[in-house]
């Protein structure tokens, strides 16, 4: 007889244990689940159905479905179908549910109808975070990434790409006539069959031109030019990651940078980061209660008026400032080889010569003085300054808060490492967890509420990580507190 461990016999009663708890180990993370939602007050997070109708069928309890989609995501299950799959044979979401197998479409409907309270949630375990006092540095990375939406590029418009199909449509049918006009010359009549082929393919082609004429009507009622048509909200971005560009969303998150937890988020779909600083900096003060916080950026995020809005909130942004001048490469001299001096209100020259101020003017909506000097013209080192008669100077009213930003940047060299060890870590987890489709949902407030639920489940995850799991247990008494 072969000596194998043997399985036990399918057929007998006894199979397995007579308690579900048996099977949960004492250290398995679905018990800080169950006791973190179970500590939550769901009715005033503004969950529907946290009150039970007095008549018709009886529902599922919104706590139910919320621990279903906390598992889900902490185990990478964001699927409604697939998650009604796991609570008919996961025994842990059998453990979770005390059995209860809801169906895809109340599973989808719930994170579709509470959206607003998943984003609640979210918010209180920050305030949790806030109450273990694990926000000790009011240091944040904000940073955003793309995410891909349900939304194919081809499903995507604008002027320039209809523009481009139709060229190649209209290609297209004259090298079929072409074709068609020589096998009429040429072929017997017994090939009349790709003659046929020939004329159902132009066929095909002009219908096509004609839904493109229909999309691009519909393309001048969209305020910024483009068009989605699986998901409306979803927009085209550029990344630096490839050259070409994704249909998605852009997701703004500010990370804590002593323990890595998020903070805030937040979902556009603006391809760019110029106008997020200020707002997610705001954000991110409010949820750690901080009077005055350090926020670190790229050089995507540089706008003179949002770091402005930074310093009227009380936080001191740090971000390298873009180099969108030529000058330097040219071998000619920058903007900062020009000294300012505050008590005259002049810009000292290379050359020594002093550029003083002559007029005020708007820009963009902003209020810029301009300086130049009268030397200009004379000076032997034009040819190394400028190729204009004078080098004029520009300098914003409020300049000196950016000045500020730049002398935050220069006592803190390492400004940019700790931000990318710190937020980009976050954002390679989500993609990882989310896998290669990304967003399962549509429109902004779909999208919004798949990326609050896996902030949670990433903080979640995080926050066990540093306390362990007795210490998270008596933390989820403060919950309710």
């Amino acid at each position: 007889m072969p000596r194998f461990i043997e399985g036990q016999d399918r057929q007998q009663v006894t199979l397995l244990p007579e308690c579900l708890d048996d099977f949960i180990a004492e250290d398995n993370p679905v018990r800080v689940v169950e006791a973190f939602v179970s500590e939550l007050d769901l009715a005033a997070l503004g969950f529907d159905g946290a009150e039970p109708a007095a008549t018709g069928r009886p529902a599922y309890h919104p706590a139910v479905l919320l621990k279903v989609y906390l598992y889900g995501y902490l185990n990478r299950v964001q699927s409604s179908r697939r998650l009604e799959r796991e609570c008919q044979r996961n025994v842990e979401l059998m453990w979770l549910t005390q059995r209860l197998a809801p169906d895809f479409k109340t599973i989808a409907d719930f994170r579709r109808d509470n959206g607003q309270g998943i984003r609640n949630v979210c918010r209180r375990f920050v305030e949790l975070c806030r109450d273990l006092k694990l926000f000790g540095q009011s240091l944040v990375a904000i940073d955003g990434s793309k995410f891909k939406a349900v939304n194919s590029r081809d499903r995507n418009f604008t002027a320039g790409k209809i523009d481009k199909r139709q060229q190649q449509i209209e290609d297209s049918i004259h090298r079929y006539l072409v074709a068609l006009d020589t096998a009429d010359r040429t072929q017997p009549v017994e090939f009349e069959a790709k003659t046929q082929r020939l004329k159902g393919k132009i066929e095909l082609l002009r219908q096509q031109m004609r839904v493109l004429d229909g999309v691009r009507d519909q393309l001048r009622e969209q305020p910024d030019g483009q068009l989605s048509m699986t998901d409306p909200d979803a927009r085209s971005m550029a990344t630096t990651a490839r050259a070409s560009g994704i249909v998605g969303y852009n997701v703004q998150v500010a990370v804590d940078s002593e323990h890595h937890l998020v903070v805030a988020h937040e979902v556009t779909n603006r391809g760019h980061d110029r106008d997020a600083l200020a707002p997610m900096a705001k954000a991110a003060r409010e949820a750690m209660d901080r009077k005055r916080l350090r926020a670190i950026a790229d050089r995507g995020y540089y706008s003179a008026p949002q770091i402005k809005a930074c310093v009227e909130a009380g936080v001191a942004a740090i971000l390298p400032k873009p180099t969108t001048s030529g000058a330097r490469a040219a071998g000619r001299f920058d903007r900062s080889d020009f000294i300012y001096i505050a008590k005259d209100d002049e810009y000292l020259c290379p050359a020594g010569q002093r550029a003083i101020y002559r007029f005020t003017r708007e820009e963009n909506g902003l209020q810029l003085r301009r300086y130049w000097s009268s030397a200009c013209p004379q000076c032997p080192m034009k040819t190394q300054c400028t190729p204009s008669a004078h080098r004029r100077i520009s300098r914003w009213e409020h300049e000196t808060v950016l000045e500020a930003a730049q002398r935050r940047l220069d006592r803190m060299p390492q400004a940019m490492r700790v931000r990318r060890r710190t937020v980009e870590h976050v954002f390679g987890t989500f993609k990882h967890w989310m896998g290669h489709t990304h967003f399962l949902t549509r429109r902004l407030s779909g999208v919004g509420t798949e990326v609050s639920l896996t902030v949670l489940a990433y903080n979640l995850k995080r926050l066990l990580a540093i306390l362990g799991f007795e210490n998270m247990m008596k933390a989820m008494r403060l919950v309710r507190a």
